[in-house]
């Protein structure tokens, strides 16, 4: 990818990209793109690009790279995202003795942290099936406060040394004397352990994981923030640092119930676009605190998880938010969350109209364990789902996690996109990072090839969903394609040749033929390397280029 004339400073600048693939429902053999003021001016082809060449201040030669769109990340942990990419990853450990020894190793190279921050365990993945004990904890961080959450993020495993730091930590509920810490007493020693992280500390973190996000072609992420979760002043420093520092955009959600103007008030100060995110209902399947209809499989005899919201509750926080044009949305995973978010916002309809609700565009995150009459519920209500299909390639499967808490039958049912999609749900893809990493195109394929095919999607659908329904899911239908007056928010990417790619073979037939006008994406078959970002624009504005290109 080459220039022919130097880039001019700030978002006013004119350019003609050319000589590429350009993915536009305005044109679907689209070569050429011009951007002006932050916006799409026009997109054509290579002919009719001459005639802008002479009065644009700058000209890029794609040498036949692809632009699209740039991704929207609908669920982001920003922070903790960037302390897992310089901290300890346990993600990649194989085994207990292999994470232990993992913790030991980055101990030792680490003298000078107060705590130790770890991230992304699986004892489900392990040949011993069970998470490490407080005691091998404190032998392995030889007395050092450590704060590891599974991969979840709904529960952790702490040494002693972190407990010492939480007064009344033992009377909490969740608190447990040697397994897992859940509910208050994981926000407890969460709240600690986060609170050892110094402000310069944590601008690092966000930085960090916002300009891996650029360097994957991601322009916009959806930060789930809450008292639960990151605290206000992570949640307004990483605002403030999006807004005054080049990279992907940042539409911030708080995740705490609203009651009256006051609580607006609030939310609104602290620069939220919404009551939602991880205002959570349940927990999550993994930690076994997801709340389900029917006991988990694996789990005590007749556990269910945890119920953190009744239909009530929900219905109270969405008449508020919506009485004051505020997005509201829930953290549902299991059937029975779903179930009272879905009563709840019936019953606020109820009272508001429907109209009024659908208009508000409220929101569920995950929204995993779904029935057929909670989807047809998600589309008369008029809610997005937004979803993680990383999560099924992780952990669905008739071996995965999700089997071995509900067995075999029910995790079938579990992130029914196709069904979703057939209803008219809006989807918004994310990954909830740091829980599974940021990967869009490969979160394009897990929804294509999901483990179960009656749900896959095609690889159109998929890629609409991390793009423009991300945008539709903050309320902006003016975003996410490249079409003339839409903002300049785009990806340039090598890549092989384009296909169409869905899960009816006689839908890609028919759309790969050049009567229907079909832009093509490159292949994400499983095995197929994926494309390679070599820049991300925002607004105009170049917040990415691949080093040595």
């Amino acid at each position: 990818m080459t220039q022919s004339t130097p880039a001019l400073q700030g978002d006013h600048r004119t350019v003609l990209l050319r000589g590429g693939d350009v993915h536009s429902p305005a044109d679907p053999f689209a070569t050429a793109m011009v951007v002006e003021r932050g916006h799409v001016a026009w997109v054509g082809s290579e002919g009719a690009a001459d005639a802008f060449a002479s009065g644009v201040d700058e000209v890029i030669d794609l040498e036949g790279a692809l632009v699209t769109p740039a991704f929207t990340d609908a669920h982001v942990h920003t922070t903790a995202t960037g302390l897992a990419l310089t901290g300890l990853d346990l993600s990649g450990a194989r085994s207990l003795d292999e994470a232990l020894g993992l913790l030991r190793a980055h101990v030792a190279a680490h003298p000078a942290d107060r705590i130790v921050l770890g991230h992304g365990w699986d004892a489900t993945r392990w040949p011993e099936q069970r998470p490490p004990s407080r005691g091998e904890l404190d032998a392995a961080a030889a007395g050092r406060p450590v704060y590891l959450p599974r991969v979840d993020v709904h529960s952790a495993v702490v040494t002693s040394a972190l407990l010492d730091l939480v007064p009344g930590v033992t009377g909490l509920t969740g608190y447990h004397p040697d397994a897992p810490l859940t509910g208050a007493a994981h926000h407890a020693v969460r709240a600690a352990a986060h609170g050892a992280v110094s402000p310069q500390q944590r601008a690092a973190a966000q930085r960090a994981a916002l300009r891996h996000a650029a360097s994957l072609g991601i322009g916009t992420v959806h930060e789930c923030g809450g008292p639960d979760i990151s605290g206000e002043e992570d949640f307004v420093g990483l605002l403030e640092l999006a807004r005054t520092e080049p990279g992907p955009r940042v539409f911030g959600y708080w995740g705490e119930e609203v009651g009256d103007e006051k609580d607006v008030r609030r939310i609104r100060e602290l620069g939220a676009v919404g009551a939602a995110g991880d205002l959570c209902a349940d927990g999550s399947l993994g930690s076994q605190t997801a709340c389900l209809c029917e006991p988990y499989t694996d789990g005590p005899p007749g556990h269910t998880g945890s119920a953190h919201l009744d239909a009530a509750r929900i219905a109270a926080h969405v008449v508020a938010c919506t009485e004051a044009g505020l997005q509201a949305g829930f953290h549902a995973i299991g059937d029975a969350a779903v179930l009272a978010v879905v009563e709840g916002v019936r019953a606020a309809s109820g009272k508001l109209g429907l109209a009024r609700v659908r208009a508000a565009r409220h929101r569920v995150e995950h929204a995993e364990m779904l029935t057929p009459e909670t989807v047809a519920a998600f589309a008369e209500l008029g809610l997005t789902a937004s979803v993680q299909p990383a999560f099924d390639a992780a952990w669905g499967g008739e071996e995965g996690m999700y089997a071995q808490r509900l067995g075999v039958e029910r995790a079938r049912t579990l992130n029914p996109y196709a069904a979703l999609l057939r209803a008219g749900v809006p989807l918004a893809f994310g990954s909830d990072s740091p829980v599974t990493p940021l990967d869009p195109w490969g979160t394009v394929r897990a929804a294509a090839f999901h483990r179960t095919p009656e749900h896959r999607i095609s690889v159109r659908a998929g890629f609409t969903a991390h793009t423009r329904g991300g945008w539709r899911a903050v309320g902006r239908d003016d975003a996410g394609t490249l079409v003339p007056g839409a903002p300049a928010d785009y990806a340039v990417w090598r890549t092989s040749d384009l296909v169409v790619q869905a899960p009816d073979d006689r839908v890609a037939r028919w759309s790969t033929d050049p009567r229907s006008g079909t832009p093509g994406l490159p292949d994400l078959s499983p095995g197929a390397e994926l494309p390679v970002c070599l820049s991300t624009v925002v607004f105009g504005q170049t917040v990415y280029v691949r080093p040595n290109e």
